[in-house]
This record gives structure tokens, C-alpha cells and sequence, in this order.
């Protein structure tokens, strides 16, 4: 018998991770490379589509994911001061029988450590910083901060808008600050003193907004993150901490309902928002690049990880039942099979005004990355 293809993923966030999981499915040999030394549960929420959650399904993690995040009725948006409401998209079972799989809000951390889990620890390879890479007979070199080194038959470069795999590959436009920061934090729920808030809301200011929603199933933690102008501010880091007082300055008159969701809030963590155009070509040779490294998204569709883990199933389905000569071309159609779809949320997202008003959602969640037909 041949030997399975093998392919190194250089990433172990949402998307590297989705990918091992999705090409272990169909029998390919996978190492996962991360530059850090331990995985980090950052205190961030994450909201998990219809179109996400089918292809968690099949890697098995419908059941996990259900009975550790928030099953919210809706994702309404509301006007920042009167609290009228501009567009309440409904959710809960409707929208789970219309889209084929349930909408999830969840911890950050609850959904990689379930993508963690189906991939085997000796699969993942810690304290890995790629440097340098090179197309060999046998394969991709791979060459590593530390003077290690190792070999595959094709690699795949998921480790986000700082890519290393990009910038070996191609010659990127360097990032661009958006002249806006996000505050972003998770606190246990019973720090409002029992104060009311709704499932998942997105209060709608003038030059500024505010994201606020459950993500345990019983209400016990809630999380909030904004987009406000700050154009001095660039540190694009998860772990930068603010201050919860300029926070609570910067959304000054909004709706009771906020107040009281920062009044109670103990801490806070500040992070540049940034934005890159997408790629012309996602792939070289046999090396490609899956979410954020080629198409990174501004957060205001909450579809970032959810394009990685399709782009993880689509993948996976190109290069299922391929040998090392046919990598080239699976990356190709990859990219073809993928393109159209990325670019316009990324172009939807980077509008933000997905959901101001009514919107047509179907072609968001109602997509199926095990059954879109690939590309020729």
C-alpha cells in the first residue's frame, strides 16, 4: 500500500486545528506546528453559525459544543440609546431547522479546546516557530526557530493575520489598523446583582457599538466586546489589558441595559482592530493558506473562525484520496472552491452593517462546506 499523504499545518488556533481534525477524517497524516508553548483560554466569546456547527458535526463535536455553550433565541440589534429594536434575527429551533444545524454562543476557549480534542496530542507539535520553508524532492522543508527541521508532502499555512507562511510566500501588503479598537472581556454573570440582560445583543451607536451575549448554557457567564474609534491605539494583542473606567466613558448615555452589563464589569482587555486585503492566490506549489492567512475578516459578522472551519472541510474534501502529485492542483481547486464565498463576507464584514437592518442570512448559514460542489 502507499503511504498516506502527510501535511504539516502551521497554526494551532481554530483553523489549524479544524484542519487536522477534517484531513485526519479521510485518512491524510497530519502535524500540526505551533509557535507557543501552551494553549491559553483568553477570556473571548465566539459565535458559532449554523454553517460552523455542520461541519463540527461531522468531526463529532455537536454534542460538546451543545452542552457547554448558549442556545440563544436571537441575535437582535437595537438602536444604542432607545433600545428600539432595528433587526431581531431570530435563532433557537427555527433557524436550526432552516439552517440544518443549531447557533451557538460560546468561550473561545471551550470551542479549541473541543477542536483539541479530536486531534491527537502527539499530532501537535508546541514551541515550533516556523522560519523558513522549501520545496525539496522529497516534499516542503520545513525549517524552525529552535534549528529543528521537518519534512511533508504539502503544507497548510492556518496561522492567522500575522502569517509566517504568508510572508514566506509572497510579497503582503503590510497590515492596516482600522483607526479602531475593540474591548473584549467574559465575567461570571453573577456580577450583575441580578439585573436582566437580553440573549445576545448588538447595541447600534453612531460611531460605535457594543456586542453583549451569554456563553454557558445557564446564563452563568456573560461577554462583551465593542468597536470604537481610537486611531492612536496599535497594539493587536489578546492579552492587552484596558481600562474598564475609559470603557465605561466611551458608551456614556447608551441604553440602561449596557450600563449596568459595564457598571459590572471587573476588567477588560484592549485590542487594535485590523484589516488586510485578501490575497490575489492563497497557494504556491504545495503550500496553501486557510483563513485569516489569506482572507482575514473584521469581526463584525462574527464569521472569522467560522471561515477557517469551513475552509478546513472544503480542504479536507480536495484532498481526499490524493497522492503528493496531485497536491498542487487540490490546492488550486481548494481556492477556487473557496474564494468567491470568503471574499464577500469579508467584504460584507468590513461594511458592518450585517443585521443593521432586515437581512437575508440563507446564504451565510444555510451554506454546507461537506456538500458545496468543488470547483473542476
Amino acid at each position: 500500500m502507499a503511504r498516506p499523504l502527510s501535511v504539516a499545518i502551521v497554526g494551532a488556533g481554530m483553523g489549524g486545528l479544524a484542519t487536522a481534525a477534517a484531513l485526519r477524517r479521510v485518512g491524510v497524516d497530519v502535524t500540526v506546528y505551533e509557535q507557543a508553548s501552551q494553549f491559553a483560554r483568553i477570556g473571548a466569546g465566539i459565535q458559532i453559525g449554523c454553517n460552523a456547527m455542520k461541519v463540527l458535526r461531522a468531526l463529532g463535536l455537536e454534542a460538546r459544543m451543545r452542552g457547554q455553550s448558549f442556545y440563544p433565541r436571537s441575535w437582535n440589534n437595537r438602536d444604542w440609546k432607545s433600545g428600539d429594536i432595528k433587526f431581531d434575527m431570530i435563532f433557537g429551533e427555527s433557524a436550526e431547522e432552516k439552517f440544518g444545524a443549531p447557533y451557538l454562543l460560546a468561550h473561545r476557549g471551550d470551542l479549541h479546546a473541543a477542536l483539541a480534542s479530536v486531534v491527537p496530542d502527539e499530532c501537535v507539535k508546541l514551541n515550533h516557530k516556523l522560519v523558513r520553508l522549501d520545496e525539496i524532492g522529497e516534499g516542503v522543508r520545513l525549517s524552525f526557530a529552535d534549528g529543528s527541521s521537518a519534512i511533508a508532502d504539502a503544507v497548510v499555512g492556518a496561522d492567522g493575520v500575522h502569517s509566517a507562511v504568508r510572508d514566506i510566500l509572497f510579497d503582503t501588503a503590510p497590515v492596516k489598523f482600522t483607526g479602531r479598537i475593540a474591548y473584549r472581556t467574559t465575567y461570571p454573570a453573577a456580577l450583575l446583582g441580578g439585573a436582566e440582560i437580553d440573549d445576545c445583543t448588538k447595541w447600534w451607536g453612531e460611531d460605535r457599538h457594543i456586542v453583549i451575549y451569554y456563553v454557558k448554557p445557564d446564563r452563568s457567564e456573560v461577554y462583551l466586546v465593542t468597536s470604537q474609534p481610537e486611531p492612536d491605539f496599535r497594539i493587536e494583542s489578546w492579552s492587552a489589558k484596558g481600562d474598564v473606567r475609559d470603557l465605561r466613558a466611551s458608551f456614556e448615555g447608551f441604553h440602561p441595559q449596557v450600563g449596568q452589563v459595564l457598571a459590572a464589569c471587573p476588567d477588560v482587555h484592549k485590542w487594535a482592530i485590523m484589516d488586510r486585503d485578501a490575497l490575489e492566490r492563497w497557494s504556491d506549489g504545495k503550500v496553501t493558506l486557510l483563513g485569516d492567512a489569506c482572507h482575514p475578516m473584521t469581526p463584525y459578522m462574527a464569521q472569522g473562525a467560522a471561515m477557517a472551519i469551513e475552509d478546513a472541510a472544503v480542504l479536507s474534501r480536495c484532498l481526499d484520496g490524493i497522492d503528493r502529485d496531485g497536491v498542487a492542483d487540490a490546492f488550486r481547486r481548494f481556492e477556487a472552491t473557496r474564494k468567491e464565498r470568503t471574499t464577500r463576507v469579508q467584504e460584507t464584514s468590513r461594511a458592518n452593517i450585517w443585521l443593521k437592518e432586515r437581512t437575508d442570512t440563507g446564504w451565510v448559514y444555510g451554506y454546507d462546506a461537506w456538500t458545496v460542489p468543488l470547483a473542476g
